[in-house]
């Protein structure tokens, strides 16, 4: 998710206020990317700036052919990638905006929960249990469901202009699984707060 500041007709604006095309935003807003191998940062550039123009598509429809997308996908489960790897361009571009911009600034944060349809959620991720229909006896079932959480926070002008992340996190409730059922137990209170998942806000 990279934030962008566009015009009132809708053009990418620079630092500088200045108008910029999608591609240059992108190259903008990746270059503070390091990757220790070059091609990983340009495959990155190239997936953004198809990306850039079909916001919310999948990756097979961004892409537009299976090359380019089973690339897209090798990149993704690359185990020198990461979100920290991919955002670093892109929170040094939020830090520029926000010593550009007077006057005080918010920091909005919240957690997101992606949900997917799994057989095997371990390969994904725990976020939770949820009950979704009655059996055959009319009693309610539960099912897992599998993804993962993102805590963001983004920073935004007095005046609701977004800068860009300058924080996030992504994270399964695999580590605290079972935790509902340790407060029977322990006094919630005397848990450090760093072993809970409230944690996050701090």
């Amino acid at each position: 998710m990279l934030c962008e500041q566009r015009d009132q007709d809708g053009w990418a604006l620079d630092a500088g206020g200045e108008i910029q095309d999608d591609q240059t935003w992108v190259d903008n807003e990746l270059s503070g990317c390091k990757f220790k191998d070059a091609r990983l940062g340009k495959r990155l550039t190239e997936l953004m700036r198809r990306m850039s123009g079909t916001a919310g598509a999948s990756i097979p429809l961004a892409c537009q052919d299976w090359a380019n997308t089973k690339a897209a996908y090798r990149f993704f489960s690359n185990d020198r990638v990461d979100e920290q790897a991919i955002l670093a361009g892109h929170f040094e571009s939020t830090r520029e905006r926000v010593h550009a911009s007077a006057g005080p600034l918010l920091i909005l944060q919240d957690t997101t929960e992606f949900s997917y349809k799994r057989d095997a959620p371990e390969q994904i991720g725990f976020t939770g249990e949820t009950i979704s229909r009655k059996n055959k006896a009319g009693r309610l079932t539960k099912h897992t469901v599998c993804g993962m959480l993102m805590h963001s926070s983004l920073a935004v002008t007095s005046d609701g202009l977004p800068l860009g992340l300058c924080a996030i996190k992504f994270w399964s409730r695999k580590k605290f699984k079972g935790t509902n059922a340790l407060k029977k137990k322990i006094n919630p209170t005397r848990m450090p707060i760093e072993e809970k998942e409230s944690y996050r806000w701090l």
